[in-house]
């Protein structure tokens, strides 16, 4: 799937890092620009502070490492991956960004090459760019984005990923198709999510994650050669609820939302009884990064194809532990807020939700759809789909929700040009 030897990748994740970005670092380039078909050799230049260094065990160790990794891998469906590259993946560390760098430098060529229609998908004239910038809180932030290279610009999309996720995995598939319509496409990885600073997993405030996208967006909208654009929010999932923030924030500077999945309120089958709640809410206070929050499965809860659910293993920098107290809290703060404050929604949006999502609850899409004050708005209710319809069901219900969220940028598109 790569045309790089495991051996060479695992030896290129090892390398020492070098030293970190000094704090107030305004953009600071470490990514590359690139054709679609660009070399996956060039590594990430960024990886910062010290971590540790991979050890090689003596021979009774790596007997043993071997039949964990055989263990661990063949559940995971990583068929044919390295051994060593397999058990750097599921022993390392990814509590911080340097380690989760490094994973994700050594997977994204076997990422790119999994069967999965959003990775399988050629789309041609796309240039890429990856970099990393000093926000004003001080932390590291991966952006990244997609730009159609051999024609005009309609509209910029600045992307809010779902909660545990990051912008390098399915969204890059997703990235460049809409890249390949004409829209240039940016996204972030929130602090502590994907490849940005931060405690992996740990949203001590919701409204500073959000302030953090803001500041990210504001800067690329604020690019002369962008000024004129219309401008679209795109959450999904958690997504969702950030980019309803924004808007709340910023009630005047979003052409449209669209709201994939929103997470408006959490299903009852992913929160914890009343009375747990209260609980979890008092030891957030003392604990607020202990991982102690009870959840199921959220993969099999949200991709129903049963082969897109196992490629999710691939998503190997991806939060999948239990929640953080905090985090756990933050988020159902969140979503009680926004069931609150529904009427104040007044951009234009698209909503699109699986009727069986069992993550999000799709009652409170419909009720979003219904008591929002937008005089322009649409939803979009996919029979039968879960939580990822983006991602986890079959390649005609993921291409028919992307062409309709297309169709629907390109009416408001033209409607700005020819105004």
């Amino acid at each position: 799937m790569s045309s790089a030897s495991p051996a060479s990748t695992f030896a290129n994740v090892l390398r020492p890092p070098p030293p970190r970005l000094a704090r107030g670092d305004s953009l600071i380039r470490v990514g590359f620009p690139c054709r679609q078909n660009h070399n996956n050799n060039n590594k990430n230049k960024n990886d910062d502070e010290r971590d540790e260094r991979w050890e090689e065990k003596g021979a009774g160790g790596r007997v043993a490492a071997a039949a964990s990794v055989a263990l661990n891998a063949a559940p995971m469906g990583w068929e044919g991956v390295d051994e060593r590259l397999a058990r750097m993946v599921t022993e390392a560390n990814l509590d911080q960004a340097p380690q989760r760098r490094r994973v994700r430098d050594a997977f994204k060529n076997i990422q790119l090459g999994i069967d999965h229609c959003l990775f399988k998908a050629q789309y041609s004239g796309i240039r890429m760019e990856e970099s990393y910038e000093v926000n004003s809180r001080g932390l590291e932030i991966f952006t990244k984005s997609w730009l159609p290279e051999n024609s005009k610009i309609k509209g910029l999309i600045c992307f809010c990923h779902g909660y545990g996720d990051t912008s390098t995995f399915f969204f890059e598939g997703i990235a460049k198709k809409l890249a390949s319509a004409g829209y240039g496409v940016f996204a972030m990885d929130y602090p502590g999510f994907g490849l940005s600073e931060g405690l992996h997993g740990y949203i001590p405030s919701f409204d500073f994650l959000v302030d953090d996208i803001i500041e990210c967006f504001s800067k690329v909208k604020e690019k002369p050669e962008y000024q004129n654009l219309p401008t679209f929010l795109f959450g999904q999932s958690m997504g969702g609820a950030v980019a309803l923030k924004v808007h709340f924030k910023q009630p005047r500077c979003w052409d449209g939302a669209i709201l994939v999945a929103p997470m408006c309120k959490m299903a009852d089958d992913v929160v914890p009884p009343w009375a747990l709640q209260q609980i979890l809410i008092c030891l957030a206070k003392v604990l607020p990064k202990e991982k102690l929050v009870p959840q199921k499965d959220l993969a099999e809860m949200a991709f129903k194809d049963i082969k897109k659910r196992e490629q999710c293993s691939y998503n190997v920098i991806a939060y999948k532990d239990k929640p953080r107290l905090r985090t756990a809290v933050e988020m159902l703060r969140t979503t009680q807020e926004l069931e609150r404050r529904l009427e104040e929604v007044s951009l234009p949006m698209i909503i699109l939700h699986g009727e069986a999502d069992v993550v999000t609850d799709p009652s409170v899409s419909k009720a979003l759809y219904e008591k929002a004050s937008s005089s322009d708005k649409k939803i979009h209710l996919y029979k039968d789909a879960y939580h990822s319809i983006l991602e986890g069901e079959s390649d005609e219900t993921i291409f028919k929700v992307l062409d309709d969220i297309i169709s629907w940028l390109e009416e408001r598109a033209c409607r700005r040009a020819s105004s």
